[in-house]
This record gives C-alpha cells, structure tokens and sequence, in this order.
C-alpha cells in the first residue's frame, strides 16, 4: 500500500474495526467471457485527459528531484484536539445509550521521527501522550516496541512484494495505482463536464464515477480494507488546466463511507504545489483544511503541515523532511531493549489499545464515567 495525502487525511475520518470473514471455496463453475465495455469518444477524452494529469502531476510535484533519492528522514508533531461534546457522543454510540461521558475535551500530542526508504524499509520512534513505541523493519524481519509495557512483537507487516529502489519510482507507482483504478480498470464511468474559466485559465472538468450504496447511519463498523479504500468508488471531478494539465480543484464524494470533501490547488514557479485548500464535508467531519509544501535549493520538498478541522475537533501535523541518496540499511539497524518481554502480535495490539484507552480518559480534564469495560483481541 502507498499512501497519499488525500486518504491518510480523510482516513482519520472512518472507523474500522472488524476483520473480514474468512473465504469459502466457490463450487467449479463454467467460465463465461464478457464482451468489453463499450466506449465512447468522450469517455476516451476523460480517460486521456485524466491520464495527461496524472503525468503532469508527475514531472511537476515530483519528477526528476527525486531521481536516486533512496530514503527520507521525517521528522515533527501529530496533534489531535478534541471538544467535550464529541468524545462524550462517542461514549454515548459506542455504548448505545448505556454509558453517559462527562467530558470537558482534551488533546493530545505525539512527536514522530523516523528513516523511511523507498523499498518499505523503515524505522520509526513515536513519542507523547499515548506512550512511546519504536516500529522498525528491514526486508521481512522487524519488530514492534512498547516502552511502557517493556514488551515487543517480531510478527510486523510484510513489505510490498515490488517495492520500488528510489522514491522518483515510488511517487510514479502511487499514480500509476490511481491509474489503474480510475483509467485502466472498467469500475468508473468517465465523461466531461464542459469547461470554465478561471483566473484568465481555462479548466475542463474530468468526471468519473462509480455509484454507492447510500449513508447508513446504523453501520457501526467494516473492514479495514472498505475504510482505506474508499477513494475506489465514488464520484470524482477534477478541473484540469488545459494548459499546464495539472489539476485545479478536485471534488470527491462516497455517499456510502459518508465522506465528501473539495481541493484547490496552487503552484509555486516550476508547477510545484505549494498549497492545498480543503472544504471538508464528510461526516462527523465538516469544515475547513489546508496543506502547505515548502522546498529546499535542491527542489525537494523540505517541509509540509497540514490541518483538518470542525466544531468538535481539529487533526494537525508538521513535518520536517530530509532526503537522501546514501543511506544505508545500517542506518535504521535497531533491536528490542535487553530484557525485554517477547508478545504474540494479538496479545501486543490488545495491551496497546488497553494503554491508548487509558491515556484518551487521563486526557479528559472532568472524566468520562465509565463502567469497566473488557477488552479482547480478534
């Protein structure tokens, strides 16, 4: 999986929770080939159009900088605030009633840094108020640290079986997965919405979509794979400048995820982003946005923070990012603590939501009066 900026903040939005039900084996069936989908000229003319966008965004955001770029050091805070009203319809939901929360709100703050290579190599040190845990892999061997549980798990998530070397390779396979589900693969309808004018530019209007079910506000969980992969339906209309072909503004919705959120994009010289404005309007999560990219002499992106945030609660991150050609594997080389106790991965994750539990309640300043609550692994 390769993360964008759009899904890692909308994502933050939806809740998953259970793990999919295990597959049975299909009775042999006959094998009936379909006819191809018919196209049409202007679906082509949105398919082409979508495709010159995804180039542009290529050469312009990332492109040649990052030629042999092997590796990036980031460096920041995570912050997440949260008003009394919101944690307290929390606990009201997810006790359906039976549970009332007197909370007057709180926030919380986490410090990350780590060394990140193109490959899916990584080493990450977190640190704040929800503890402090060091993740680190390398090829298929890793392991994940709690300090305060002076424990840790060497059963971690396997890197992608075609990892790319460098991260120019990285950025273009991430649109190239774009490419795959909106261009390639039959899921969208694609037409065009006409053109406008905007700022002396002329933008034509992508559109492709692919329907939902509607919002079903009785859903109380999915699978992990529905919640990350939202941006796979849905309805998208990018505004493309027809000149440059990088996109303008960007409107997205899923009716059935509840998630509905608006773009705009602006350039700095050479056609590198420089912002992002964003008008959120999915559920649970209205209201304004924004990203914010600086660089350094070398054309990398040296900096870039961000906000999401609502009547009840605000998401905001700051990075620093440093860039490399030659760092090592020696370079995120790490092993658990002596004395450390070894934990089944399940056994890890269930004490961890455990002490996240009990750091969200120290947060809130008047108390959230709980009854206890069990907690198992799945």
């Amino acid at each position: 999986m390769r993360p964008s900026i759009l899904p890692i903040l909308l994502a933050a939005t939806l809740l998953p929770a259970q793990t999919p039900a295990k597959p049975t084996r299909p009775a042999a069936a006959k094998t009936v080939r379909k006819a191809p989908a018919k196209t049409t000229p202007e679906a082509e003319a949105a398919r082409q159009g979508l495709r010159q966008t995804l180039e542009a965004v290529d050469a312009g955001w990332f492109g040649q900088p990052y030629q042999g770029v092997s590796s990036v050091q980031m460096q920041g805070t995570l912050g997440v605030a949260l008003s009394g009203a919101v944690v307290n319809q929390k606990v009201d939901s997810l006790s359906e009633g039976q549970v009332k929360g007197n909370s007057q709100g709180g926030q919380a703050n986490l410090r990350v840094k780590g060394i990140y290579f193109a490959n899916g190599d990584f080493k990450t040190d977190l640190a704040g108020d929800f503890g402090t845990l060091l993740y680190a892999r390398r090829g298929n061997r890793g392991f994940l640290y709690s300090k305060e549980q002076n424990a840790y798990t060497t059963r971690v998530d396997l890197p992608p079986s075609d990892a790319p070397t460098t991260y120019m390779a990285w950025f273009r396979q991430t649109l190239n997965d774009i490419k795959a589900v909106y261009i390639d693969a039959p899921t969208f309808k694609a037409s065009l919405a006409g053109e406008e004018t905007n700022g002396g530019r002329t933008l034509q209007r992508l559109v492709f979509s692919a329907p939902t079910q509607g919002w079903d506000a009785k859903k109380r969980e999915q699978s992990l794979a529905q919640s990350l992969g939202f941006w796979k339906r849905g309805r998208l209309e990018v505004a493309v400048d027809k000149a440059t072909k990088q996109p303008q503004r960007l409107d997205f919705r899923n009716d059935e995820q509840g998630i509905h959120t608006r773009m705009d994009f602006s350039y700095g010289a050479g056609g590198k982003l420089q912002s992002i404005n964003v008008a959120n309007s999915s559920r649970g999560f209205e209201g304004p946005g924004w990203l914010r990219i600086g660089y350094g002499g070398d054309g990398l992106m040296s900096n870039v923070a961000g906000e999401l945030a609502s009547q009840d609660k605000k998401v905001s991150f700051a990075m620093d990012l440093a860039w490399s050609r030659t760092r090592t594997a020696a370079d995120i080389a790490a092993i658990p603590p002596a004395g450390a106790t070894k934990r089944g991965r399940e056994e890890m994750e269930t004490q961890l939501i455990v002490g996240l539990a009990g750091k969200i309640f120290d947060l809130q300043r008047a108390g959230l009066n709980l009854r206890s609550v069990a907690i198992s692994g799945k």
